[in-house]
């Protein structure tokens, strides 16, 4: 028979012990029964960890779990430091939620807790975009908010995302400031449970309008759009929050041919028609592309859970419907947007766009060409929100884009937006179909005329607290054991911005990195790859992208040289032993 190591024994006596609710301790007593070692140890072995974005775990009991205690807890802190921030003042903070299981549940206890520290809450009373709620918070110049979501995580798992007064997840100082009060929270006793109802306010629908209504004024091509309004789109929100808002803001746009994926349309945390409800995955867009070949649409759009990643799928030159990664789609519309404005006279020179370290470089050649700035940030939309709010009223933002999915254009909100990237992905089909092309057609000539970017994400899953252990220490491995040549070609340059160092492999130079400490490695080779390591900071998984690069002197050779880059990646990997 297993035995629990004594700290995690001592906090499970404390949880069975404390001032929790019967449910929660019948369950843990009912582990404890069943001898279940493991599950106890990987509920209990630490407490769930407030990072700079907030909490995401697996729900149930225990102190690594998502429950209503760990929520708790993280609003107290949350609370606490709000009002060291601002003494003087009543704060206003608002609170929203996805389609997950218990979601609802999770957002009114993060309500209540608020509003028992005297702090008031506009609480949208039915599920709600991650985007709206950043919108929300600078529309009702509230100091905060929380989003209760897991994005797109499997139905086990919840979450909890703070942001700031701007609209935006916090960055430094005042995340480690947030994370700092939650650390001091040691009891649930600390937490004030005792809600005042008139502390809080129901919100949606008129939210909704103000939302609509500013994310219409941001379309350019409104010309092509009133041509090509019949426009056959399929869109799925993979049963998530994406159907409270898109199909209203296509409708905005001007869009009268929206097709809908019936079986998803239904808000279901249980997502019982997909195996993951991420639209980076092509199983969780099967009925879409179903859908899309019966009715002959020209564009499929699949939004996550709380509708701030959108997947899109594409006709090829041979009728097939092909997914595009998030560098192809952040590419594309990118692209688009600066061609628009440049068409529009809208360009003036103050202009800017921003990406982040592990997404494509084609996006900076775009950029280039228009002579538009493209910063970079680390990887997170937080960081490109920061940059945004840094630069208001001294530049003018038009766009950015990250690898993983996440799009935004325009200023109305901090974090990424698939209700306002759908809209814009489709303004983006219409206007290219408007000038008798597709988008299929459009990305190879982008290629043709900047080079030919191919990137590859390969996440590798390590669960548990022995999984974390394996992650550090691979991490360790590369750091000081880095690799020669990959796929033949001398690795010249190593970026650790942990260590905030980029060191010249051939030389030994090295030279500051100006960015905030983050645990990633990026291995630059001679021929021009870049391979980043990232441990995840929301899943229990390392990620590396992997990115390469040749020219497209002539696009009907796009397969062979696709198929080529596909390879040379391939290799990469083998080199790296992953």
């Amino acid at each position: 028979m297993q035995e629990l190591e004594s700290t995690v024994h001592q906090k499970v006596n404390t949880w069975l012990e404390g001032n929790y609710d019967q449910e929660t301790k019948k369950s843990i007593q009912q582990m404890l029964d069943e001898n279940l070692v493991t599950e106890l140890t990987d509920s209990f072995y630490r407490d769930l960890e407030f990072g700079t974005g907030g909490l995401r775990g697996l729900m149930g009991p225990g102190s690594n779990r998502i429950n209503k205690y760990t929520i708790g807890s993280a609003t107290q802190g949350l609370c606490n430091y709000l009002k060291n921030k601002y003494p003087d003042e009543k704060v206003k903070v608002a609170v929203a939620h996805d389609s997950r299981n218990k979601s609802d549940y999770f957002a009114r206890i993060t309500a209540e807790v608020f509003s028992a520290n005297g702090i008031r809450v506009y609480f949208f009373k039915e599920l709600r975009p991650t985007p709206e709620l950043s919108y929300a918070i600078r529309k009702l110049g509230c100091r905060s908010g929380v989003m209760i979501t897991a994005s797109h995580n499997p139905k086990e798992y919840n979450g909890y995302k703070a942001y700031g007064a701007d609209g935006g997840q916090f960055t430094f100082p005042d995340d480690g400031l947030v994370m700092d009060e939650v650390a001091k929270i040691k009891s649930i006793d600390d937490v004030n449970f005792n809600f005042i109802d008139e502390n809080i306010e129901m919100i949606a629908e008129d939210m909704d309008q103000q939302y609509l209504e500013d994310i219409s004024k941001l379309s350019v091509s409104k010309e092509a759009i009133q041509r090509q309004h019949d426009l056959k789109i399929v869109y799925s929100p993979i049963h998530g929050t994406g159907i409270t808002l898109v199909p209203q803001a296509l409708a905005k746009f001007g869009f009268t041919n929206l097709i809908l994926v019936e079986e998803q349309i239904k808000p279901d945390g249980n997502f019982p028609t997909v195996i993951y409800p991420n639209p980076e995955e092509k199983e969780a867009l099967t009925l879409a592309l179903k859908k899309a070949q019966e009715t002959d649409a020209d564009l499929v759009l699949a939004t996550d859970p709380d509708a701030d990643r959108v997947g899109i799928a594409i006709k090829n030159n041979e009728g097939e419907f092909i997914l595009l990664n998030g560098n192809q789609t952040g590419s594309l519309l990118i692209n688009y947007i600066l061609t628009a404005w440049e068409k529009s006279g809208k360009l003036t020179g103050n202009e800017y766009i921003v990406s982040t370290i592990v997404t494509t470089n084609l996006i900076d050649e775009i950029a280039a060409s228009k002579n538009v700035t493209c910063y970079n940030t680390l990887t997170g939309f937080k960081w490109i929100g920061a940059v945004m709010t840094e630069l208001q009223g001294k530049k003018t933002f038009i766009a950015g884009g990250e690898e993983s999915y996440g799009y935004l254009v325009g200023e109305l909100v901090r974090d990424k937006d698939a209700v306002i990237s759908c809209a814009f992905i489709a303004e983006m089909t219409a206007f290219y179909k408007d000038q008798g092309s597709s988008l299929y057609d459009t990305m190879l000539d982008m290629y043709h005329e900047f080079g030919f970017y191919k990137e590859k994400l390969v996440s590798i899953t390590k669960k548990g607290k022995s999984g974390a252990e394996e992650i550090k220490a691979m991490m360790e491995r590369f750091r000081t054991n880095t690799p020669v040549t990959l796929d033949g070609s001398k690795v010249v340059s190593l970026k650790d911005y942990e260590k905030g160092i980029e060191t010249d492999i051939l030389t030994g130079n090295s030279k500051k990195l100006d960015y905030p400490k983050s645990n990633v490695l990026q291995f630059i080779t001679e021929d021009g790859s870049i391979i980043s390591a990232r441990p995840s900071g929301t899943e229990p998984k390392i990620k590396f992208y992997c990115s390469v690069k040749t020219e497209l002197p002539d696009i009907r050779a796009f397969k062979e040289t696709d198929k080529q880059l596909e390879e040379k990646i391939s290799s990469i990997m083998e080199d790296l032993a992953v």
